[in-house]
């Protein structure tokens, strides 16, 4: 199959590409790095101007209505530039409450997360779990026409910031609880990537009414982390691709025996195989996003062998670069740990490269298993 970015799309990667790099220099990712929460507001601000928080959400609700291709293109630009920002969080929790919430919900948080007025996340995994998928531990207790929380999320991005978190249970539902509701703390976690935050969530007696419960149960929301899963992996993409980049500027650029570095056969290899796992990377992002778009059917598949495939390419070729560019590569002044230590995280994100890989391997025995028919 025959695949190329559109006018539009690639308008959407040219702007990306012009807004970002003049926002996010090393030295300002260096600054936001070190700063309370991470990023700023008014970068923020300029990202919902672009219609970014709503860009795959329903045109019904406040978005933009275009695809899962688009928001490939989004990300594979987010993750070239490092950005730090709460785009992923938000618009995660944004497909959530487009798939599985009622109008109401929809109307009260979907639309101004939409425009960039609110910001929401996930708390999915409980504090001594192994945050396996699925495997939520945190109980719904019932009161009433509600239920009560209690328990402590981990793992949460940029619950800092966030207005809002959709809180997994073990019974498969997900709830709306606000930031500034009573019993609800928030601390935050050390995590090896610098320029994305984490959070832990405490939920002590919190009581959530059935107008702050989304429909359906686990199952339901697969779909959703389907499509998380295709965002995460385009923005590995675009780790990648920044460091393959700036392995090939040094091999051009670094002499060795009065010739560049990149004319001997051990760093012009590492450099070729560094552009095989990028390109192979996309082309699996892409053939996941399309199928999100185009045929569902088949994107439970395509997204685990999308983001198998670069949740691997995401820190393996940056730590590649840092073998190309040698002593320098190891140092804190270095951009590069920087692009390594965000690839080595959205490899754990949303599962890592060895459950996905299972969940293919699963799929395809179940396939082969399907009796023959004439």
């Amino acid at each position: 199959m025959y695949f190329d970015l559109t006018d539009e799309q690639q308008a959407i990667k040219s702007t990306a590409r012009d807004f970002l790099a003049a926002r996010y220099k090393s030295e300002r990712i260096r600054a936001l790095a070190e700063s309370e929460n991470g990023f700023e507001q008014s970068d923020w601000e300029e990202m919902a101007g672009l219609g970014w928080p709503g860009l795959a959400l329903p045109e019904e609700w406040g978005g933009q209505g275009l695809g899962i291709v688009e928001l490939a293109v989004l990300f594979e630009e987010m993750g070239y530039a490092l950005a730090p920002s709460p785009l992923l969080s938000t618009t995660v929790a944004g497909l959530a409450l487009a798939l599985r919430g009622t109008d109401e919900q929809r109307e009260r948080w979907l639309r101004p997360l939409a425009a960039g007025e609110a910001r929401g996340t996930l708390a999915l995994f409980d504090a001594g779990t192994p945050a396996a998928i699925g495997g939520f531990a945190m109980e719904a207790k019932e009161d009433g026409d509600g239920v009560v929380l209690d328990g402590e999320k981990v793992l949460v991005l940029d619950a800092g910031t966030a207005d809002f978190f959709l809180v997994a249970t073990s019974d498969g539902r997900r709830h709306l609880v606000e930031r500034s509701a009573a019993g609800v703390s928030v601390a935050p976690e050390r995590s090896i990537d610098l320029t994305r935050r984490l959070h832990s969530v405490r939920f002590d007696g919190v009581r959530v009414g059935p107008e702050a419960t989304l429909t359906g149960e686990q199952a339901d929301y697969l779909p959703v982390l389907w499509r998380a899963c295709v965002a995460l992996a385009a923005e590995s993409t675009g780790v990648a691709q920044r460091a393959m980049e700036m392995a090939v500027e040094y091999a051009k650029d670094r002499q060795q025996f009065g010739r560049p570095i990149g004319a001997y056969q051990a760093v012009s290899h590492r450099c070729a195989q560094m552009l095989l796992e990028t390109e192979n990377s996309r082309s699996a992002v892409y053939g996941a996003a399309w199928a999100a778009d185009a045929e569902p059917e088949l994107l439970p598949v395509a997204a685990s062998m999308a983001k198998a495939y670069a949740s691997d390419a995401g820190w393996r070729v940056p730590d590649a670069s840092i073998q190309v560019h040698g002593g320098i590569g190891f140092t804190w002044e270095h951009d590069l740990h920087f692009f390594l230590k965000r690839g080595k995280a959205n490899a754990a994100t949303f599962g890592d490269a060895k459950w996905h890989r299972e969940r293919v391997a699963d799929a395809v025995l179940a396939k082969q298993a399907e009796p023959v028919t004439a």
